[in-house]
């Protein structure tokens, strides 16, 4: 079976059961979803950035990643920001203990940080999306901007795509891939708009989907940073055809945040 065949039918199979989680799943059930999916993302950042095993900052990533996701789930916005600082806060604190043994290193420290700000904390938008007022519609609104982008990109760019866009970076990527992701984001933002999210004004529908997509390109391109670094070419196998989790939430993560202050400073 083709990659290609591989990609489809994981594609068809996962569909209706993320549809059915967040049409008819409730809050609880949807937060349980993405803290799930966000400790998977965890742990494959783990294994490309500190190796195999649970060493310390496998526990310390972990650890910190939950209580992240369930402070979006439970409390506010103002006390996930407190949640976090304090986060950041401790993984140094503790870096000071780890200097005896190791020396004097901020590596470590900076890898952790930066895997809980990157994977949870990013993630943790979801949730927060659901929360808000007609919260299923904008979480669909965002998965099909997601969708659109990645169907676009993939099929323009094998079709049409002859200039590369980075390829220090990502050697499969074009700048006609790129144009079509922004006009495929667009139409779809649009055709979910016009049948399902009326309430959304074109003009906000328009500037989600170029803005959005752009910035999704970019959640793509960092994810492909982290796995040459690492030296892998997908983050993990949990989805044939599609590599691990985190290559199938690379985008979301930069294009959620963006929807919701948007909708929290724009649109309100």
């Amino acid at each position: 079976m083709t990659p290609h065949m591989k990609r489809w039918i994981t594609g068809i199979v996962a569909v209706p059961i993320l549809f059915g989680i967040i049409a008819y799943g409730g809050e609880t059930v949807f937060a349980v979803l993405i803290i799930a999916a966000t400790l998977l993302g965890m742990e494959e950042y783990n294994r490309m950035v500190f190796g195999q095993g649970v060493g310390l900052e496998g526990v310390e990533t972990m650890g910190l990643a939950l209580l992240i996701l369930l402070t979006a789930w439970y409390a506010n916005p103002p006390l996930l920001l407190a949640v976090l600082t304090f986060s950041i806060i401790s993984v140094l604190i503790l870096n000071l203990f780890r200097i005896r043994k190791q020396g004097l290193d901020m590596s470590h420290a900076g890898q952790v940080i930066l895997g809980i700000l990157y994977i949870p904390f990013l993630m943790s938008h979801l949730i927060l999306v659901r929360q808000t007022p007609s919260g299923v519609l904008w979480i669909f609104f965002i998965l099909v901007m997601a969708f659109a982008v990645d169907t676009a990109a993939y099929y323009v760019g094998r079709r049409l795509g002859k200039r590369k866009l980075y390829p220090e970076v990502s050697p499969g990527k074009t700048v006609e891939g790129t144009i079509g992701l922004v006009a495929g984001a667009v139409a779809g933002c649009l055709l979910f708009r016009q049948f399902f999210f009326p309430a959304l004004p074109v003009a906000h529908a328009v500037v989600l989907g170029m803005a959005g997509s752009v910035i999704g390109q970019f959640g793509d391109l960092c994810e492909s940073v982290l796995k040459r670094v690492a030296g892998v070419k997908d983050s993990g196998t949990l989805f044939p055809g599609h590599g691990g989790i985190l290559d199938r939430l690379d985008c979301l993560m930069f294009i959620t945040p963006f929807v919701y202050y948007y909708q929290e400073f724009v649109i309100r």
